[in-house]
Formats: structure tokens, sequence, C-alpha cells
């Protein structure tokens, strides 16, 4: 999957990103945080990538989206346990 940096601010990050699956995803890990003030993601068409802009307050945007991919992982984790086990 793409990734790639459009703008990379103090509090603010634009990133294009190959999926809109992983996109949303993201955006509802982000929203759950106290320090991001807004996650959306947006595309011109559907031919086109997600881009997704991220603000934080009292955080990096950054820390944001890594701790955020680690809550993913381990509850993917999680599921994926849990199903074996059922």
């Amino acid at each position: 999957m793409d990734v790639k940096i459009l703008t990379d601010e103090k509090d603010a990050i634009e990133l294009q990103i190959g999926s809109v699956t992983i996109a949303e995803i993201l955006r509802v890990y982000l929203n759950k945080e106290q320090a991001v003030k807004f996650a959306a993601w947006k595309r011109e068409h559907p031919d086109k990538p997600a881009i997704l802009r991220v603000e934080t307050s009292g955080k990096t945007p950054k820390k944001a989206i890594q701790e955020s991919i680690e809550q993913i992982n381990k509850d993917a984790e999680k599921l994926a346990s849990e199903f074996k086990n059922a």
C-alpha cells in the first residue's frame, strides 16, 4: 500500500493513502484520540487515492497516527486470537 505525505505541519498532516479501507479505519481510530481535533478523508474521484487530513492539539499528528496504528494492530491480533479459540 502506498502512503505519501502531502503536507506536514506542526498540528496538521495530510496523507495520500492508496486504500479507502485503511483511510476509514485510521479515521475511526484517530477520532477516538483526545488529542485529535479533526480526522477525515476525501477523494476527488473513485479512481483517485484517499487524502487523510489529521489535526491535533497537544500531540503531533504523526504520533497520533502511530498510536492509532498500534491500537489497530492490537485489536486485530485480539480478534484473530479469539477467532482461533472459537
